[in-house]
């Protein structure tokens, strides 16, 4: 239950820190205001309806306090009318005014004293009745006041403006806060993708400088790691690859068990072949340059070298349209999974391709398929990872880089790859490139 009302709570709340300030300040404003009119109605009109009612009762002394001839003269001036009681309209009841009303007569005329307020359209009045002083009603124009009738749009345009104005004034402060957030977060992302960035210091905001200040420190550390971590791989590699390819000439240059010998070359090769993997990880082809690619011409190309002694691997090509991508790290992923299938497959490879959901947002299929044991379901997020293998099945030789090459290309595709099992054994790599995406160049 707890759980249900917080994500309730969740779902009505704006998800950006811009429009959730832009709702409080928006509710703080129109209570303010609401406020602000309320007392205008309940106050303000209060103190002119008494000054109304005072005055009407002042005349209806002045009128009750002289002889018949001179009460028509102050009628007249006053534009008064005297009715008897038959002929009193019945009244209406407007709230505050008609209470307010009945209790300023009554206190000024006595507790017998009665009014009647009638507002029309063009003409309003109050009709007062006070039998301590003489019979019949006395009908006592009014005019309406400004917040009542017709004026009433003023003070709602009056209200809405300064709602409005308000609000932008709120934006244009929320703004001035979220901007160096944004600026922020693109900085991260640029980070995250091995690029060097820093965050200006100096014209940015009091509050936001110690977090910029702290942004840059993380940056430069990681860029200095990355750069001791890129200097120690190649000092190894550069160190490792002479005493190899010495050590390679010096086997072939001896004499003895064959087999032994070419045993001990290809291990040297599967060393090489390590290095190069490695060198190729911490590169990750970021730096290549985009291009239309045909993706068939590719699958042809790389697979060709499998097949110089026999047909190892065979493909299946559907008519596909071209892809923006790099030559080079797409061909590495191809490779990278076609030694893969080889290494564990105890049958042919195949590789196809094809295009799928072609009426909504089309993408291309690259699939590797081998008839090899297949991966546990609960391991195959987990071969991805560096240097992980899978299960004693699909363990062997190499460096467990493979994989983890593949799927930092695909992602750099804005591409989506997975392993399936395959019904009978062996294993399905799908990678699924979009077609038409616009990809960043390298800089």
């Amino acid at each position: 239950m707890v759980n249900n009302k917080k994500k309730y709570r969740a779902a009505w709340l704006p998800k950006s820190f811009f429009a959730r300030m832009l709702w409080l300040i928006l509710i703080i404003v129109l209570f303010s205001k609401a406020l602000t009119l309320g007392y205008l109605v309940l106050n303000e009109d209060v103190l002119v309806d008494r000054q109304y009612s005072h005055g009407a009762a002042m005349l209806a002394r002045a009128y009750w306090s002289v002889d018949g001839d001179s009460r028509d003269d102050i009628a007249i001036a006053a534009g008064i009318l005297w009715k008897p009681d038959n002929e009193a309209p019945l009244g209406e009841y407007h709230w505050p005014y008609s209470d307010i009303f009945q209790r300023q007569i009554q206190s000024e005329l006595g507790a017998d004293a009665s009014t009647r307020l009638i507002i029309g359209k063009y003409i309003s009045s109050l009709w007062v009745s006070a039998p301590s002083l003489g019979p019949g009603w006395l009908e006592i124009p009014m005019y309406p006041h400004p917040l009542r009738g017709q004026q009433i749009w003023r003070v709602l345009a009056w209200f809405i403006g300064i709602v409005s104005l308000s609000m932008f004034t709120a934006g244009i402060f929320v703004l001035q806060l979220n901007q160096p957030l944004k600026r922020l977060v693109f900085a991260a992302r640029q980070l995250g993708k091995g690029k060097s960035v820093r965050l200006p210091i100096n014209d940015t905001l009091s509050e936001m400088t110690d977090v910029y200040q702290a942004f840059n420190q993380m940056a430069e550390d990681v860029e200095k790691a990355n750069n001791e971590r890129d200097l120690m791989l190649a000092g190894v590699s550069h160190d490792l690859r002479t005493p190899l390819t010495r050590l390679r000439l010096s086997v072939e240059l001896m004499h003895g068990d064959e087999e032994f010998t070419e045993d001990m070359v290809r291990d040297i090769e599967d060393m090489n072949e390590i290095l190069d993997q490695f060198i190729v990880f911490i590169r990750d082809g970021k730096d290549e340059a985009l291009e239309d690619l045909d993706l068939n011409e590719l699958v042809e190309e790389a697979v060709a070298p499998f097949n110089q002694s026999e047909e190892k691997v065979r493909f299946f090509l559907e008519e596909i349209p071209p892809i923006q991508a790099r030559r080079v790290s797409i061909k590495r992923l191809l490779i990278n999974l076609v030694n893969n299938a080889l290494n564990y497959s105890h049958d042919k490879v195949e590789v196809t391709t094809y295009l799928a959901n072609k009426h909504k947002s089309p993408y291309v299929v690259l699939s590797v398929l081998d008839r090899g044991p297949g991966i546990p379901e609960d391991e195959i997020m987990a071969v991805f990872n560096p240097f992980m293998r899978g299960n004693q099945a699909r363990s062997g030789k190499g460096s467990g880089l493979g994989l983890a090459i593949v799927k930092r290309v695909v992602e750099q595709h804005g591409g989506h790859i997975e392993l399936l099992n395959r019904v009978g054994g062996g294993l399905e790599a799908r990678v699924s490139l979009p077609i038409g995406l616009k990809l960043p160049n390298p800089e």
